[in-house]
């Protein structure tokens, strides 16, 4: 600790004795509060980031339109909490359309949304209430104003439009608003249903002077415009009813308020408008705006000390990483989210039309799972395990109330959005961690039919249920070409298909283990080195010209899928012919520029290299990425957000280590950022990061010790962070002192031996340049480096 200086008038004895007295205080307090890096609403992230387009490392050579979206929102929101209630640049429901873009001029209003946050879906249940100056103009593009002044954070958010300063607080069903009007002009609000479909409504209740609105919520993907058996509802409630006058034009709602400033609280439910007025008297009971304020404050506190950062000595980058952490944390915290009311009462899943609600308690929804189970979720196992195990319970009851789980879980219905069968991956994960909270017979009985039943009902297949092409994969051991997968939203895209099942079949063999079922683990294993079948394909077409997405590969392209084994990696080196060609071709994914961080297929590519004994390649390569492909920006994310999982990875690696193979319990040992971390676990131990000598050129790990045992592996265990253990590395900048001892992968799965030989590894393309940032590398053996 620095030295404290003081400057008195006096040299008195009493004040010497002050000073002393005062410099201890000082010290205990530090002593005793050691991480501030969440403390204070300027050490908040500016919840802005990610709102606009990419302008980072990879932008625009992979990635198209949509895609190189960071598609956040600037939202006030509890952690995983029902509404979203952000500022609004954009006013449809439609598939791709963000409410918000950072680079658009005017708002609209403030929107309770229920957008996907980061993907390319759709919002749905959604309503915006805009203050404005005049009712000429209420409909959402012409009412639009130019605004300034914002003040983006996570508790928080204002904005200046002409005439009208607005802010915005909230709990997790409600939200609570204060315009205040300049004093020359009279003061209106529009309230807008937006529903694409035209169907919602809107209503003011006289008697109590509040807007009633509900806006149906209808599928996209499976059953494209199909109901989707809930409603999103909303009630508006304003203080001692300051409404003078109200009307509807051009489907908007207006009222005239009677006051210059005026509080509005409003409610969201999926039940009914009497579940939204029940949730506004559980949780927005008064009208204390800075109450609510500071309230949010001390949840997003908590939020963020889940993973406390000791900031008393980090330089200038590693305070703008510290930043760009706490922005990755709260875009975690958005999805899947609870979109059950206060009392539990919740709809019911997978209905074609309302159904009466049950009243389960705690229920999730949006389930992102392509994306987050490589990350997000892994890390929810970590920080907040409880609420991991109620989001569990949630995907086994929409398994008892249809008798099939879902791959993709949105909007309350089926959707197959995506590929794979992943809710089975994140059961299964939760399981072999000891998550609880949700019956683990059920989950595996609702896994194990994903895996090996197709419905009889052709609909119920059409519908969403039940793996894509399960037939042909079970029939085969993979998926043909010839299979199209038509009744899919993502066609064809057979190999990936093939390479995401193989990596489900390996989670559903973990959880029968854990049940013992020996029968079904040998079934499942076996199944799991399906990726082989599809291995020789992506080999050859491995350099396979980049202006065309292959037909069979799910958003990228062969170099990118090849590397996804991460249950069998030891096996994938087989396949490549030992270590070093693997290693070689590895190299090349970077040295080419062929490695694309901005969709979620090569997330656990940079850790690859620690099993194949160079974990001095994955320590440079995952500071490489989060150096270039991460920023503190409003365009500071590779690409969408998808469901905070991108976010999830920055997290992970800024700790310095990672899930490649999420259901083993093993995390790869990367390279730790901050030089002490603490993560205080909810049993009350904490596992402690310490790496010493941690800076932006200090990036290599030269030595390493586990509980104060030297570790001999570059991985460390679920077990080792849940009992409280104690990660100390030494930081160094030369790469021939990196950390570089041999291991056992331990997986048991038996593959590999043998397989893969003959193949030859073809010549590479000419080495693109890549910057290394200023550096001091000393040597990269078969790495070729330039400067960009």
């Amino acid at each position: 600790m620095s030295e404290l200086t003081f400057r008195l008038v006096s040299k008195s004895a009493f004040q010497s004795l002050f000073v002393t007295l005062l410099r201890l205080c000082l010290f205990f307090l530090l002593l005793y509060f050691p991480f501030q890096g969440a403390s204070g609403q300027e050490n908040f992230p500016d919840t802005r980031l990610g709102t606009r387009a990419s302008q980072l490392n990879t932008a625009g050579r992979f990635g198209k339109h949509t895609e190189e979206q960071g598609h956040t929102l600037p939202a006030v929101l509890v952690p995983h909490g029902m509404t979203f209630w952000t500022p609004q640049t954009r006013n449809t429901e439609k598939k791709g359309v963000c409410p918000y873009y950072s680079t658009d001029e005017r708002l609209q209003g403030f929107r309770a949304s229920h957008w996907l946050v980061g993907g390319c879906t759709q919002d749905y249940g959604s309503f915006t209430l805009m203050p404005l100056t005049d009712r000429s103009k209420l409909k959402a593009t012409e009412r639009a104003q130019k605004f300034t002044d914002e003040t983006a954070r996570s508790h928080y958010y204002s904005v200046r439009t002409p005439n009208v300063f607005s802010e915005l607080t909230a709990t997790s069903r409600t939200a609570i608003f204060r315009f205040t009007f300049a004093d020359s002009n009279e003061a209106f609000l529009a309230f807008e249903v937006n529903s694409d479909e035209g169907l919602g409504t809107v209503g003011f209740d006289e008697k109590n002077k509040r807007i009633v609105a509900s806006n149906p919520v209808h599928r996209i993907y499976q059953g494209k415009g199909e109901y989707a058996g809930m409603t999103g509802y909303c009630v508006v409630q304003f203080q001692d009813g300051d409404v003078a006058e109200h009307g509807i034009a051009d489907g908007v709602l207006w009222v005239r308020l009677a006051k210059r400033q005026v509080l509005v609280k409003c409610a969201n439910s999926f039940v009914s408008a009497d579940g939204a007025l029940g949730n506004m008297r559980s949780e927005q009971p008064h009208w204390d705006f800075e109450e609510t304020k500071t309230q949010l404050q001390t949840v997003w506190q908590k939020e963020f000390d889940k993973i406390r950062i000791d900031d008393t000595a980090l330089g200038d980058r590693q305070k703008e990483m510290l930043l760009q952490f706490r922005a990755a944390q709260y875009h975690a915290a958005f999805l899947p989210h609870d979109i059950s009311d206060c009392d539990g009462l919740h709809p019911r899943f997978g209905a074609k039309s309302p159904l009466p609600s049950v009243r389960n308690g705690t229920y999730f929804m949006d389930f992102s799972a392509w994306d987050t189970y490589r990350a997000l979720h892994p890390l929810l196992t970590i920080i907040s395990p409880s609420m991991a195990g109620k989001m569990m319970n949630s995907l086994v009851e929409m398994y008892e109330s249809t008798g099939w789980l879902p791959i993709f879980p949105c909007w309350n219905s089926y959707t197959s959005a995506m590929i794979g069968d992943h809710c089975a991956a994140i059961l299964a994960e939760a399981a072999v961690k000891g998550i609880k909270g949700f019956d683990n017979k059920a989950a595996y009985k609702a896994m194990l039919k994903n895996a090996t039943q197709t419905p009889a009902d052709e609909r119920d297949y059409i519908e969403g249920k039940s793996r894509r092409a399960l037939s042909s994969y079970l029939q085969y051991g993979y998926v043909p070409m010839e299979d199209t997968v038509p009744y899919a939203y993502h066609k064809r895209e057979q190999a990936s298909r093939t390479l995401e099942y193989a990596y489900d079949d390996y989670c559903v063999a973990q959880m029968a283990k854990l049940l013992g079922d020996k029968k079904n683990y040998e079934l499942m294993l076996g199944r799991s080195g399906n990726w082989r079948n599809v291995f020789d394909l992506l080999y050859k077409n491995y350099d396979a010209d980049l202006r065309v997405r292959p037909s069979y590969i799910t958003e990228g392209w062969q170099c990118h899928y090849i590397w996804y084994v991460p249950h069998d990696v030891e096996g994938l080196i087989s396949a490549f012919s030992g270590k070093k060609a693997f290693v070689n071709r590895l190299d090349s994914l970077f040295t080419q520029r062929l490695y694309w961080h901005g969709n979620e297929p090569c997330h656990q590519v940079a850790y690859m290299f620690n099993y194949a004994d160079e974990p001095r390649k994955t320590q440079h390569w995952v500071r490489f990425i989060l150096d270039t492909e991460y920023g503190s920006t409003l365009g500071g994310l590779p690409g969408n957000d998808d469901a905070g999982q991108m976010s999830a990875w920055y997290i992970f690696s800024a700790l310095g280590f990672y899930p490649v193979s999420p259901v083993s319990g093993e995390y790869a040992i990367g390279s730790p950022v901050f030089p002490k971390t603490e993560i205080p676990l909810e049993n009350g131990k904490t596992f402690t990061i310490i790496a010493h000598n941690a800076s932006p050129e200090n990036i290599f790990i030269s030595r390493a010790t586990l509980n104060g045992k030297p570790l001999k592996r570059m991985f460390i265990s679920h077990k080792d962070i849940v009992e409280g253990g104690r990660l100390e590395c030494w930081m160094s900048s030369d790469f021939d002192l990196g950390f570089g001892l041999g291991f056992g992968l331990g997986f048991g799965s038996g593959f590999g031996s043998g397989f893969g030989s003959g193949l030859k590894v073809t010549s590479f393309q000419s080495v693109t340049s890549l910057s290394i940032l200023q550096r001091k590398v000393s040597s990269f053996q078969s790495l070729t480096l330039l400067s960009i």
